[in-house]
């Protein structure tokens, strides 16, 4: 047992992958074998853990980061898109297919949006806000919510305009939102003061935020939060940015926790591996399926959690918002290349115990699940709703075995009991591995004929909507006990039964 401790440990500072299934050396010829009598409990998520954004600024309409293909990026990397069309019945169907979710509505641009809780909308912002946000807007968020079985996460207007006469944070706009909703049976179910404190200077709040001006506005933020809506939990500070080496740039979460106080109920924050082209990040493809790629989420909630311990020992941890890249998403993050990460992400992250995952977003930009324009699924969506079937939120693990090119996972499946799921992620581009199966498995496993291809397939059949908008089934394939391949660049997930840890 210390051995095994022991190289758990030195995997885990190595920065490998562990591989959490039950594995040993197979007979003879060097397979691993994959058996679900070794499968132990080591924790449960949330069952809103996989949930996503729609951005503030999609819900009033507004300039948004510009997806790749309208090209002109030069000029401009951000385009005027419409108010989202939360009613479209293909959009509501396939964010169903993922219920229970959380919806967050937040982003940069909601620090500076106006709530027009009258019958007449203005045609401009009032002084000290950008952006209008209309009851006829946010019924249709209420509404999307209800029908895609999701709960309303958000965060409140921080700028020149939402403060009183000695510039301190105003709350009664936010009670208006807050009032509004529930006039329309709804609830926001957690609340951020404001999106990415730590970019405060380049948010829409006032000139000068600092660390001692938030925590003077969280504490009133949450004296009337607890007052006004004693149910929505306090979620914060949402930060961005970082790290280890170095604080974030600008203000960093360890003034903004030293100056706010406890109070939180969740601890939130934000992880983009990298920046997108449009923020000035010129990132090689080739490097999307190294471990250095995928262990940037390992070294984000390393830094966020040990604040955590520090402030806020204890509480559940959430990542309210996160995609591969910032500022719209990177050239590949609409194909199957960044499918690798979207699932290793969250499989490190449930493994290691956060209690959600927010992706950024559901249907805009580059990064979106869905195209922003026809709301048909990208391959991160078929990723999304597979991980959905059949990972459940009791996390399991059983071995110290690793491997660099095969990353695994493994939950008690949401539907069957007794049933657990393996997710194998094979990121060799060139090889194929081997694994033995000690007991027969349904199996499915997602290909594309190129890494950057907009078009998977699973089992050999290209996913698709049906000419009538609906799923297509998932069909499993039957593995029997034995030798399995897993082909190059793939991803497999495997249900196994009569998993004691799973009845």
């Amino acid at each position: 047992m210390e051995q095994r401790d022991a190289a758990a440990r030195a995997i885990r500072a190595a920065g490998m992958a562990l591989l959490v299934i039950a594995i040993s050396p197979g007979a003879g010829n060097g397979a691993e074998i994959v058996d679900p009598k070794g499968l132990s409990a080591i924790g449960t998520i949330d069952a809103r853990f996989q949930s996503y954004n729609i951005e503030m600024v999609e819900v009033t309409g507004g300039r948004f980061w510009k997806p790749y293909a309208q090209g002109g990026r030069r000029g401009d990397r951000y385009a005027y898109r419409p108010p989202i069309d939360l009613a479209n019945t293909r959009l509501r169907k396939l964010a169903a297919a993922l219920g229970p979710a959380y919806l967050r509505v937040s982003g940069t641009w909601a620090n500076a949006t106006f709530f027009a809780d009258t019958d007449t909308t203005p045609a401009a912002p009032p002084a000290g806000f950008n952006t209008v946000l209309s009851r006829t807007q946010w019924r249709g968020v209420v509404d999307f919510a209800h029908f895609a079985n999701a709960e309303i996460v958000t965060s409140f207007a921080v700028s020149p305009g939402s403060r009183d006469a000695d510039g301190a944070w105003a709350p009664d706009r936010a009670q208006r939102l807050l009032d509004f909703t529930r006039s329309l049976g709804g609830r926001i179910a957690a609340a951020e003061l404001m999106n990415e404190p730590t970019l405060a200077a380049n948010n829409g709040a006032s000139m000068g935020y600092d660390a001692n001006a938030y925590g003077r506005d969280f504490k009133i933020f949450r004296t009337w939060l607890k007052r006004a809506s004693p149910g929505t939990l306090i979620v914060g500070p949402g930060s961005v940015g970082d790290s280890a080496s170095s604080p974030a740039t600008g203000i960093n979460t360890r003034d903004l926790l030293a100056a706010s106080g406890p109070g939180l109920d969740r601890v939130s924050y934000h992880h983009y591996n990298t920046l997108s082209p449009r923020c000035g990040g010129h990132d090689n493809p080739a490097l999307a399926l190294s471990e250095d790629w995928f262990s940037r989420t390992d070294a984000a909630l390393a830094v966020y959690r040990r604040l955590r311990d520090e402030f806020e020992p204890d509480k559940p941890i959430w990542l309210t918002e996160t995609a591969d890249a910032a500022c719209g998403g990177n050239r590949w993050d609409a194909t199957f290349l960044d499918t690798f990460r979207y699932l290793d992400q969250l499989g490190r992250l449930a493994r290691a115990g956060v209690q959600v995952v927010m992706h950024n977003t559901l249907a805009a930009s580059d990064y979106g699940l869905l195209d922003e324009k026809t709301f048909r699924p990208r391959p991160n969506y078929w990723a999304a709703l597979l991980w959905h079937r059949l990972m459940g939120t009791t996390v399991l693990e059983a071995s110290t075995a690793s491997t660099r090119a095969v990353h695994a996972y493994a939950h008690c499946h949401p539907v069957t009991k007794g049933a657990a799921s393996v997710l194998l992620i094979n990121t060799s581009q060139h090889g194929s591995h081997a694994v033995t199966l000690a007991a027969p498995a349904d199996r499915y496993t997602l290909r594309a004929r190129r890494l950057q291809s907009a078009r998977v397939q699973l089992n050999g059949t290209t996913l698709a909507l049906t000419d009538g908008d609906d799923l297509p089934r998932l069909a499993p394939q039957a593995a029997p006990a034995g030798r399995i391949r897993l082909p190059p660049a793939s991803i497999t997930f495997l249900v196994m039964r009569d998993v004691a840890a799973c009845r």
